[in-house]
């Protein structure tokens, strides 16, 4: 038996402390199995007690949350588990390679950073390529990060506008019945996009840039017959599109613009006989020059950490064979 070692760490401040100290009663239970320490934190200091190399280690894990946070990493449970399970893993550097991949935005707003190793991936193709997709479940940050990158684009004056759209399936379309004018209607259709932008920007900034044209929303029947020239095109939900309108969707790509096209192939919404455009191009451009695909998954989520327990769930209860009253598989 190794003789018990302790060591304390002391914050710069009561705010730093919270942030790397203030786990709730879960997060430092599993915090202290993982690395097989006792953790007890007050006001500005955290001390640390095990055998001598497990205390270390766990030094070194608190110092490596502290350089994301110096950096402008938000460490939320989600952030902190993810570093735990890489750190535990031998994947130390691949947690400290996501700090290094920030997207400034508006002034004022924090910076984003991927939170994933497919995150990182998907934010290089966004960067490397024209088009890109990213396709995968809910909670990987598909249009987030999207979102995150054309504001950063824009700022940058690599793009004068931002065109966002999504297939408003619900509506078919025939968005014309609804009361009010444009923005009125495809409103509650493209809310999640404003939701990510607002994180961004300030609502002073989206509203003049709006009515400037320099930020505009629309369905995505409104881009039939348009060339997207020197813009930044998001087109969010495009498992809902049909082959037709995503083959019109990547053909409206003029000069000097990216186009990011998100979608999760789980969440279809069209009718039964009706195949999915995202899906199509999927098998069509995956081997294309210049276009991107990104492949995120549950790994990628994060949401809650039961947002990946039900993606999970959901996927092996779809895969399993379904069984007969006698117990036999059809």
């Amino acid at each position: 038996m190794f003789p018990m070692n302790e060591q304390t760490i002391h914050f710069d401040n009561t705010r730093e402390a919270q942030d790397l100290a203030g786990y709730s009663p879960e997060m430092r239970t599993r915090i202290q199995d993982a690395l097989k320490v006792r953790l007890t934190s007050r006001d500005t200091w955290l001390k640390i007690e095990g055998e001598e190399k497990d205390s270390n280690r766990a030094i070194e894990f608190i110092n490596t949350l502290r350089q994301a946070r110096n950096r402008g990493v938000a460490l939320r449970d989600q952030g902190i588990l993810y570093a735990l399970e890489a750190f535990c893993g031998g994947r130390k550097a691949d947690f400290e390679s996501l700090h290094n991949d920030r997207i400034d935005v508006a002034s004022g707003k924090a910076p984003i950073f991927p939170r994933t190793i497919g995150q990182c991936r998907y934010i290089e193709s966004i960067r490397n390529r024209d088009i890109a997709f990213g396709i995968g479940p809910a909670g990987t940050g598909k249009t987030y990060l999207a979102m995150a990158m054309a504001v950063s684009t824009l700022l940058k004056d690599e793009v004068s506008r931002i065109i966002l759209t999504r297939p408003a399936i619900e509506a078919g379309e025939a968005l014309g019945f609804l009361p009010g004018d444009m923005h009125q209607k495809v409103f509650p259709y493209l809310r999640p996009l404003y939701d990510a932008l607002y994180d961004m920007m300030s609502p002073e900034e989206i509203e003049r840039q709006t009515e400037r044209g320099v930020i505009e929303v629309a369905p995505l029947a409104y881009m039939r017959g348009r060339t997207l020239n020197h813009a930044f095109v998001i087109l969010d939900e495009a498992q809902n599109t049909t082959p037709e309108q995503m083959l019109m969707f990547l053909t409206r790509m003029g000069f000097d613009s990216k186009c990011v096209i998100t979608g999760d192939l789980t969440q279809i919404d069209l009718p039964p006989n009706k195949t999915s455009g995202l899906e199509e191009a999927r098998r069509t451009l995956s081997e294309v020059e210049g276009i991107a695909m990104t492949e995120l998954t549950e790994a990628d989520v994060v949401r809650h950490e039961l947002v990946q327990k039900v993606i999970l769930a959901y996927r092996h209860g779809r895969s399993a064979p379904a069984t007969e009253p006698n117990g036999e598989t059809s």
